[in-house]
């Protein structure tokens, strides 16, 4: 697997994607930060060898190199998930290439359920702590202390300094930024209300279906972390309406700027 990575990361390399600082994942339905990147550099997943490709629709499935706030990023516009068939060593492939290209932090975005009913569809959600019901470790395989330790320590998996700055930005730009546990599912189905009110009762406050596979891989390899998701539907399990996908895309567009606002806040003061 270290051959992989070295031989992707030298294609980008020879691509320009040199010592980017910061990586960034951009989730489902939120694409628009690349909108506000100074793109040097593009490059569709099925042109990156041994790099796999995004099947679902919203997911465009490219990686960006350019400027952002004054810092060089690498940007994933499009993630993998177990639902489309990959494992989790291919769901977390690109935080191992983005960790050998040299990043020192990571951003993660995604789009998730409000389990907490006292968040609200359009509410953006800060990580605090997370819930991994996919039923893997993208450390379970032969070979993986050759990225770091085994038995990762998981006390903390989103960097607190962070969290805190992204809890000032967004109290100075008014933005509501709520915090929870993120509980992640294997999917693409949506919840039953049984398993709605089993994620309320295990201190779920939001649910989707991944980024803590990436968060996992990024806290063995010593990357800070921090994750918002963007709170797209309200899950209560007693008025429960049958799940539109192309509503859920656009409350995650119409929100994705408050998203985008202290994410560049963050960057910048980096």
């Amino acid at each position: 697997m270290i051959k992989q990575i070295q031989k992707t990361v030298s294609f980008l390399k020879e691509r320009n994607f040199e010592a980017p600082e910061i990586g960034i994942i951009l989730g489902t339905g939120l694409g628009q930060l690349t909108e506000h990147l100074s793109v040097e550099e593009e490059i569709s997943y099925n042109h990156i060898p041994n790099f796999p490709t995004a099947t679902v629709e919203f997911h465009k499935g490219k990686l960006l190199y350019g400027e952002l706030e004054g810092k060089k990023v690498v940007v994933m516009q499009g993630r993998f998930h177990l639902y489309e068939g990959y494992d989790l060593r291919d769901v977390t492939y690109p935080v191992r290439v983005m960790g050998m290209l040299g990043i020192k932090k990571l951003l993660v975005s995604n789009a998730a359920g409000a389990i907490n009913l006292e968040f609200k569809k359009g509410d953006l959600m800060l990580i605090e702590d997370h819930i991994n019901l996919q039923g893997g470790s993208p450390l379970g395989f032969h070979g993986v202390e050759q990225f770091g330790e085994r038995f990762v320590d998981m006390s903390e998996p989103y960097d607190l300094e962070m969290r805190t700055k992204l809890l000032e930005i967004a109290a100075a730009n008014g933005i509501q930024l709520n915090q929870g546990v993120y509980a992640s599912v294997f999917g693409p189905q949506l919840e039953t209300k049984a398993e709605y009110r089993m994620l309320k009762i295990i201190g779920a406050d939001a649910v989707g279906m991944s980024t803590v596979p990436e968060v996992i891989v990024a806290n063995q390899l010593k990357i800070p972390v921090v994750a918002v998701s963007v709170l797209t539907d309200e899950c209560d399990p007693d008025n429960l309406a049958p799940i539109d996908v192309s509503e859920i895309i656009a409350v995650a567009g119409k929100a994705e700027p408050k998203m985008i606002t202290i994410f560049k806040a963050l960057i910048k003061a980096l």
